[in-house]
């Protein structure tokens, strides 16, 4: 029996998520003109509020970096055979890391030193907390996926706790942390131009795009070209016969959720050191669920994630602008706009994929002939 035609890496995850998105775009279209609205109108409206200027370029990049934590760290997860739906739970962890070590060394330090420490708490105190679902799997059976959304909720009250009772400043009646000390700021990108004798609008973007730029060729490297992502592959896509080829899956599960949780704990830095300056409820505001849909759609792979995370971001920011420009366009219908979207460009992927294989073989076999 003849095995199915391998599709190449630049259709897999360039050509492939583009035709999805387009057809989702289509459909989307195809709403927003039922509900009364010009689809070319509505999608203008967009595509200027996100990238028609430096600030709005600045917004869609900083949602973006986001999505690159999670969908990061959805994609290791997945090549371990893992679906790891706690990405919710590990970057609110990881914002508190960022909240502790700020609040307790930020008046101490300068930012040289300030900054990595922040990074190292980010990435600890997630992989922290998605270990303990990745150590109840390995060696309890408990599920993964009951396990991280259980934490999610975890962190969440876990999160309260600590501004309630032992973080939010005396007489406060806000529920949010004391304000960083300025070494314990991720330089926004408008501050770093400023410093350089340049002007630019300011914005949300900050250093940490270049953190989870990093990451990306990080995990790259990590899952293709090492040995330890070899190993976590190998048991993602036959853990049987990983085991018997010498490869320990406990290890590896434990091994690629640390990972996984440590790249969705690094959120912390871009929304609490980066933009918030102090640790709040519900930053990370379902982030961590829209990194499923970013890694899906990215095929799993480090630049389909980050072409995915660019989308949702331009999504995001451009959203936001539909919502104050159009008349009668409420939030809710953006919200469903954008769902339409992450529907069909996900499910799309296994309708279209067998037609892209038929015509690649088509092509690749005229050639031979």
């Amino acid at each position: 029996m003849s095995q199915p035609l391998q599709l190449p890496r630049w259709i897999d995850i360039g050509l492939l998520p583009l035709w999805n998105l387009a057809i989702a775009l289509v459909v989307a279209g195809l709403v927003v003109m039922v509900i009364g609205h010009s689809p070319w109108q509505a999608l203008t409206v967009l595509l200027n509020g996100a990238l028609g200027s430096v600030r709005g370029l600045g917004y869609s990049l900083y949602y973006a970096t986001t999505f690159i934590f999670t969908g990061l760290a959805v994609a290791v997860a997945i090549h371990a055979g893992l679906f790891n739906i706690g990405g919710e739970g590990q970057a609110t962890l990881g914002g508190v890391g960022v909240a502790l070590v700020a609040l307790w060394l930020g008046a101490k330090l300068p930012a040289v030193v300030m900054l990595p420490l922040l990074v190292v708490a980010s990435a600890f105190f997630g992989m922290l907390w998605a270990a303990l679902p990745a150590y109840l799997q390995a060696w309890r059976g408990s599920h993964i996926v009951i396990t991280t959304i259980m934490f999610n909720f975890l962190a969440a009250a876990l999160n309260g706790y600590l501004l309630v009772n032992w973080l939010r400043p005396a007489g406060s009646m806000s529920v949010e942390s004391a304000e960083f000390a300025q070494s314990a700021r991720m330089p926004a990108l408008h501050q770093i131009a400023a410093a350089m004798g340049y002007e630019l609008p300011s914005s949300p973007l900050n250093l940490s795009l270049v953190i989870a730029l990093i990451a990306c060729v990080f995990v790259g490297w990590f899952l293709w070209k090492s040995a330890a992502g070899y190993a976590v592959r190998a048991v993602g896509s036959a853990p049987r016969a990983a085991h018997y080829a010498g490869i320990r899956p406990r290890a590896q599960v434990l091994i690629a959720m640390a990972i996984s949780g440590a790249l969705a704990g690094m959120v912390g830095i871009n929304e609490i050191s980066g933009v918030q300056g102090k640790l709040t409820l519900d930053f990370v505001a379902g982030a961590g669920f829209t990194g499923i849909a970013v890694s899906l759609m990215g095929r799993n792979h480090p630049v389909g994630i980050v072409l995915a995370s660019l989308l949702f971001g331009v999504l995001y920011q451009g959203g936001v602008e539909v919502s104050f420009e159009l008349q009668g366009f409420s939030r809710e219908m953006v919200v469903t706009a954008q769902g339409l979207i992450v529907l069909f460009s996900g499910a799309m992927a296994t309708v279209s994929a067998p037609l892209f294989a038929r015509l690649y073989g088509m092509v690749k076999g005229g050639r031979h002939g």
